[in-house]
Order: C-alpha cells, then structure tokens, then sequence
C-alpha cells in the first residue's frame, strides 16, 4: 500500500523550481545499515539514492540476491526514492586489492570475474528500476601497453552491454583520473571503439571535470549532454583527485547546475563523498541545502527559466 504523503513539518526543504533530482552516494554512508541509509536520505528530503554494491549495502555476492533486491525496491517504492547501481566498491571482489580485478588486468579470468559484477549489477538495475549502471575502465596494469588495454576494455565491456541492452538500463561509464578512461575524449574513444552502442552512455563526476578536463564544468555538462545518463557532485580543486565537501573546493556550482537543467537532464545528480563516511550523516544533511541554494541562485528568464 502506498503510504501517505510525510506532513510538511517533515517533507524536508521545499522544492526549488528546477527539473533537477538529487541524491546521496551510499559509499559516503559505510557506517549505516542500508534500510537506515534510505530512511536518512528520505527524511533530509533527497529525491534518490547512489547505490554502490558493496558488502554491507546489497552485497553482489551473498546468495538469494534477487530476493535481497525486491527487499530493497519494496524499499525505495515506500519512500519515493529513485535509484542508480554503482559499481565502484574497493573490495568487494578483492579483500587485498582495491577496486581489483578490473575489466584490464591480464589474467582473463579475472576480467570475467569483474564483467559477471557488472552483469550482476544490470540485473539489480532492472530489478529496481535504476535509471542506470555506473561502471568505470579500471588502472592499466604495468605490464600492459595503452592500446592492449584498450583492447582488453572494448571486449570486456561487450557482454556487459548486451546484458544491459537486453535489460533496457543503461550502462553509464565513468572518466576516472588515473584510470585508462580517465577523460571526456577517452569516453568518445571508448564509445568509438564499440560502434557507438545505445545502452553506453556516460557518468559525468562533475569534481572530475573540475580536477583535469580542460573545459570548465559546466561546458564539460553542455558537451557530454548527448549521452550523460548519471552525473555525480562533489567540490573539487585543479589538479588534486579529492573528493570534497562543498564549499572546500573551487567550483562555482550554480553555472553547473544551470547547464544540467538547461541540457534536459532528469535523471539522478548524486552527491560523492566516499571518504566521508566517518560523518556520512552530516555530509548528507549539509550537502543538500547546498544544492538547493545553488539551485536558486540560477538566473531566471522572464518566464521563469534561464534564457
């Protein structure tokens, strides 16, 4: 049964008068069971959730995943709460290797192992609804030359978008800064290599794009526009990879939020504070204000929305 609306007293902040949706990363709630997790979002007043699988929230790998899963979607149904899967725990596969096996390393068993994660996670997607899969490229090993890698990535990834075709839930990749795929053009590089699929699209980690691509933020949101399913936000400073609090770093957030409204965009923005989980409660009441008072602050056209 659906349950009745919360009481103004306690619907969180009153809704700013853009398209935008924002949603907290469970890799900055470690501490938090995954119920209380989704009872924290739904009382600050986010619209959605970043689910990273992981061990303590929906683990891949423990049996009776599909039935864990409709526990979790029953879940999310109550409390209004939209949802991207996130694949980027540090040792979910590998308890002595962070984020290893990934889709590069040059064992080939050990790329299956990493493709079945993200196959799993397509079918948590689809079983929850998520608007997409979040994925990354991994570190090329030091024994493997740039376009070996590149190679190992495009085959790896194949059978991963099948599945994710076959699902209807897009495959969003990630440009991580010291990964293969750390940059914009490496995803056009990626999404040439592979005939330009319609289940890949792309995660834009708008610290990212503040930490090394050459365009400002928000021109790097009006150019990924096309094929941006899932955006994570976070401060960031030039040159330094460290997630950050708002207000910590250097972006200027309302010209970034601007251009995620003015593009389209609809789906999840979702805040990434994976080092902040030892505060994971204040981060995520903090954060939210935040973004609505950026929100706000977008300049408005005489009808209302940017010219």
């Amino acid at each position: 049964m659906t349950p009745s609306p919360r009481p103004a007293s306690d619907a969180g902040p009153a809704p700013d008068p853009h398209p935008l949706r924002f949603g907290y990363g469970t890799n900055g709630l470690t501490d938090l069971r995954l119920d209380d997790v989704l009872s924290l979002l739904a009382d600050l007043g986010y619209e959605g959730v970043g689910l990273t699988l992981d061990h303590m929230h929906l683990d891949p790998l423990a049996p009776d995943l599909a039935a864990r899963t409709r526990k979790v979607g029953h879940r999310l149904a109550a409390l209004g709460l939209g949802v991207t899967v996130e694949t980027g725990a540090r040792y979910v596969l590998d308890p002595r290797r962070k984020h290893g096996p990934s889709l590069l390393d040059r064992d080939p068993d050990d790329r299956v192992r990493r493709m079945d994660l993200l196959i799993r996670a397509v079918r948590v997607a689809a079983d929850l609804g998520a608007h997409a899969v979040h994925c990354f490229s991994g570190v090329t090993p030091a024994d493997t030359d740039e376009d070996t890698a590149w190679k190992r990535l495009a085959e790896a990834l194949t059978p991963v978008l099948d599945a994710a075709t076959l699902a209807g839930v897009p495959l969003a990749v990630e440009p991580e800064p010291g990964h293969l795929l750390a940059s914009l053009a490496d995803f056009h590089r990626l999404r040439r290599a592979l005939g330009d699929p319609a289940a890949l699209g792309l995660t834009l980690d708008i610290g990212h794009c503040q930490c090394l691509e050459p365009l400002p933020p928000a021109d790097c949101v009006r150019a990924a526009a096309p094929w941006l399913r899932h955006v994570q936000i976070e401060d960031m400073r030039r040159g330094i990879h460290e997630h950050l609090p708002f207000g910590d770093g250097e972006i200027d957030f309302p010209p970034v939020l601007e251009a995620l409204a003015d593009t389209g965009y609809q789906a999840l923005t979702v805040v990434e504070l994976p080092r902040h989980s030892h505060a994971g409660p204040h981060f995520a009441e903090e954060s939210l204000p935040f973004l609505h008072r950026a929100a706000r602050a977008i300049p408005k056209g005489p009808e209302g929305r940017t010219p």
